[in-house]
């Protein structure tokens, strides 16, 4: 065999393997990356209408021609396969005017729902067959900012074996008015102990949900304290390109800034945060962020902090989570919070509350800083039920202490000007945990959570009298704890009650991650939202929270900066007014 048959056979055996690892694999890849659109049409009056015609066209040029649907007798259609990306949904039916959906999106191995409220063309003639009104026209413009707003566009959620139900598109979602706005009034504080969270103090709040465009949004929010000794405000924006928290990027810019007594200095922060979430291959979403904190109080202090979630699922009932997170933990990230109208304005409004903890160390300021490490494995027990699983690594460098204390020394001890509260850097310490959470929802109204954790904490050691930082060790600690979320029919009230139990006396949180993760606090929590009747424009609600009823878990120590008592969590109360709108 010459050189060029050598050469022949090796081209050959190469153009087949090309062919083998380019274009099967890239057809395999067309075919797992693809998504499902299901929606339900109905009248202005709610009822299904079966028979309508649905047209799915792409927006793109580069797509397949359009699917046509048509709704069966609960007004449902469901289409498969569907190629991500933005697409236009057209619905027709004999008696009303047709109706365009446009900007569906579309994701990878998720279910996109829509609703579609399709209008009589009888309505334009009674119309007119009416006297006009002086009041001001607002009957077809309000009616398109009811079709066109945040609350009527696109969830994602995993898609499932079973075929879509009426079920699953109530009518009551249909019936329920958009959320553009939220004023908070309210009273206390969300997690005390540090100047660089929110004040304890009467303050009001606002969100609004502006768009920009056809599909992004713009969230604007902000506080302002009424605390004339220590006043204190902030603003944050947030913007998604593409309208929906979760399913696309995000930017937050949130500034703040407080007055510590009338001769404190003062405090200004500013956090940038950045996110989004990536759909890799069959089933598998990457969320991902980070933030960079910078916080002034006579010296500067700063921070970077990045977080990384990739949630793979490995069949109908079991899913797995890799989890890099910076601690401690705050409020959810953005990335990983679905895209209603009323969590997004909350989610803006927690963003003014998400820095970390600001304390002294050798008369410099520094922020609490660590990092979390997690393994997770989530399996689906029957159709309410799951169960979770998960193995985690605490690293943390500047462990946020919390306590009261008089006459102790200002260069380690961040005191507070009114009371004899102080934040203290308990040091570093590392840690190995585990964790198993089990959730189900008993009905439509009442959900239980379980959890068990076992991790390191800090705890007051029985060495000799000195510094205090030097009292401190890393101990494995057990915690147990249990919450039931309920809402009462008719009366609109949810409340929500639970108990964490720690095995011994503790200094920090046993697994803060997992604590903000199922919103578990320790020891004994109550919080109850009122619907309040309705008396004036919007949704008036009445909110009241409660953390460590039975202020349990403190310890009190002897030290050679003096006598302490330490706390792991505060007994706190927040409560006030929330208006939607």
């Amino acid at each position: 065999m010459n050189k060029g048959q050598v050469r022949g056979i090796g081209a050959l055996v190469l153009a087949v393997t090309f062919s083998f690892l380019g274009a099967h694999p890239a057809a395999a890849q067309i075919k797992s990356v693809q998504g499902s659109l299901s929606g339900v049409v109905r009248d202005i009056k709610g009822t299904p209408q079966l028979g309508a015609s649905v047209q799915v066209i792409p927006e793109s040029a580069a797509s397949a021609a359009a699917i046509a649907f048509l709704t069966n007798t609960q007004g449902v259609f469901r289409g498969e396969k569907l190629t991500p990306g933005f697409y236009t949904v057209r619905v027709t039916l004999a008696g009303f005017l047709p109706t365009l959906e446009k900007h569906v999106r579309v994701s990878a191995n998720l279910t996109t729902l829509v609703r579609i409220q399709l209008e009589s063309m009888f309505a334009s003639l009674e119309q007119l067959r009416r006297a006009p009104s002086a009041s001001a026209s607002e009957a077809d413009d309000w009616k398109w900012v009811l079709r066109s707003a945040s609350s009527a566009r696109p969830v994602l959620q995993w898609m499932e074996d079973d075929p879509i139900s009426a079920s699953a598109v109530s009518s009551d979602s249909v019936a329920v008015e958009p959320v553009r706005g939220r004023v908070e009034f309210m009273d206390g504080a969300r997690r005390p102990g540090s100047v660089s969270n929110l004040p304890a103090s009467p303050a009001t709040a606002f969100a609004y949900d502006q768009r920009l465009g056809p599909s992004s949004r713009l969230l604007l929010a902000g506080l302002v304290s009424y605390d004339s000794d220590s006043p204190a405000g902030g603003i944050a924006t947030v913007w998604l390109p593409t309208g929906s928290l979760g399913a696309g990027p995000h930017t937050a810019l949130v500034l703040r800034e407080s007055k510590l007594g009338d001769f404190g200095p003062d405090f200004r922060g500013v956090r940038v945060d950045q996110g989004g979430s990536l759909v890799l291959g069959t089933g598998t979403v990457l969320e991902y962020g980070g933030e960079y904190v910078l916080v002034g109080l006579g010296h500067p202090a700063s921070s970077i902090r990045p977080r990384m979630q990739l949630d793979a699922r490995l069949s109908d009932d079991w899913h797995a989570s890799l989890i890099f997170a910076s601690m401690p933990s705050g409020p959810e990230p953005l990335e990983a919070q679905e895209g209603e109208a009323v969590n997004g304005l909350a989610a803006a409004l927690n963003e003014m509350d998400a820095f970390p903890v600001l304390m002294w160390r050798g008369g410099r300021p520094v922020l609490e800083s660590g990092f979390h490490e997690e393994l997770a494995a989530e399996r689906k027990l029957g159709r309410r039920g799951k169960l979770q699983v998960a193995a985690f690594h605490e690293d943390d460098s500047h462990v946020a202490v919390f306590g009261r204390g008089t006459n102790l020394p200002v260069a380690d001890f961040f005191q507070d000007v009114y009371s004899n509260g102080f934040s203290y850097d308990g040091g570093s310490s590392s840690s190995w945990g585990t964790r198993a959470v089990y959730r189900e929802k008993l009905s439509d109204d009442v959900e239980l959570t379980a959890l068990y954790a076992f991790a390191g904490a800090l705890t007051p050691s029985s060495a000799a009298a000195g510094p205090l930082r030097e009292l401190f060790r890393t101990a494995g600690r057990h915690s147990a704890g249990a919450k039931v979320t309920a809402k009462v029919p008719r009366l609109g009230t949810r409340v929500s009650a639970g108990y964490q139990w720690i095995s011994g006396p503790t200094l920090s949180r046993v697994d803060s991650f997992g604590e903000s993760l199922f919103d578990m606090e320790p020891y004994f929590h109550v919080g109850v939202h009122q619907r309040l009747p309705k008396f004036g424009p919007g949704r008036w609600e009445a909110n009241a929270e409660c953390d460590n009823l039975l202020a349990q878990g403190y310890v009190t120590l002897n030290s050679q900066d003096g006598r302490v008592t330490l706390m792991p969590a505060f007994r706190t109360f927040r409560g006030g007014l929330s208006l939607q709108f």
